[in-house]
């Protein structure tokens, strides 16, 4: 975990893979401060809870759970929209801004740590232009040796980072210099500092035992199957404009989906589900470990720590 340094107001964050048991805790610590005078609000960090019906496949926070301790993050948007990282940045950021004008403590929640890194530090997204790129890709498609020549002379730092052979890249690389004018190295940066925006930023990362984790994501996939995921996900799918392409792919609804299209077993849904999220939950813990910010914590240290924070 990383102190808070002294300030008016802590952003407090609580972070890990998914079924380590963040959000629980989170709530518990929500309730905690504020019944100590510490008014606190929930801000989650999930690429899927932002999408409105989307609620049994993202184990979204209950009803009364959200009348109990105020949440952000949630139901911003529908399921036919897609929704990109500097959609959510600007979002949710906007919403830790809120908190902290009221005066009160944000509690970040969620096991996205490129979306949480996208609203706690100074990450900048370039733009694209799907035209542009394809022109490039024209002009140097059967020279991709010499567009990463071309590339070096303008941006040798990205340059540097980019395998001559790999034209995709490059080509990226060559569209955000004409789009903004700006090389493509500066956008990332930051990505290597883990410098956040917020100077009062505390961090408490949950990493369960392998073998806990594990179980704990197979009852979350039985959960899933029994609280009505395909009924959810079929009413989704029914609905106007149905799912985008990036909630489509959440997991469980891409399972889900498969089954009601007759492609898989009803009866292998479970498994199908915990095996996918075991493998994200994998992916999550390598790119938390990454983060210097995010030494793995005991959940009653946290909620010491985090209380009086």
């Amino acid at each position: 975990m990383t102190s808070a340094s002294p300030g008016p107001r802590p952003v407090l964050a609580v972070v890990g893979p998914t079924a380590s048991g963040k959000s629980s805790l989170a709530l518990d610590l929500a309730r905690r401060r504020i019944a100590a005078g510490r008014p606190t609000e929930l801000v989650a960090i999930d690429a899927f809870t932002v999408y409105r019906g989307m609620d049994v496949g993202t184990a979204k926070p209950t009803a009364a759970e959200r009348a109990e301790v105020p949440h952000h993050g949630l139901d911003l948007c529908e399921p036919s929209q897609e929704v990109t990282v500097a959609w959510f940045q600007r979002t949710v950021r906007a919403a830790v801004d809120d908190v902290l004008a009221r005066g009160v403590t944000p509690l970040l929640v969620g096991g996205s740590g490129l979306y949480f890194r996208a609203v706690v530090d100074d990450l900048r997204f370039p733009p694209t232009d799907p035209r542009l790129r394809a022109a490039l890709e024209r002009t140097w498609a059967d020279r991709p040796v010499e567009a990463h020549a071309h590339l070096a002379a303008c941006d040798p730092a990205a340059a540097e980072r980019i395998d001559p052979a790999n034209l995709r890249r490059t080509v990226r690389a060559l569209e955000v210099l004409e789009l903004t004018g700006e090389r493509f190295s500066a956008f990332a940066d930051a990505w290597h500092d883990h410098r956040s925006i917020h100077p009062g930023l505390a961090v408490g990362y949950l990493e369960p035992d392998t073998e806990v984790l594990r179980e704990r994501i197979r009852t979350r996939a039985d959960a899933m199957v029994a609280d009505g995921l395909l009924d959810e996900v079929a009413s989704l799918r029914a609905a106007p404009g149905g799912l985008s392409a990036t909630a489509a792919k959440a997991i469980g609804y891409a399972e889900a989906a498969a089954v009601l299209d007759g492609a898989a077993p009803f009866d292998g849904l479970a498994d199908a589900i915990a095996k996918r999220t075991w493998t994200y939950a994998k992916r999550q813990r390598s790119w938390f470990r990454a983060d210097p910010r995010c030494t793995p914590i005991d959940p009653e240290a946290l909620l010491a720590d985090f209380a009086a924070a």
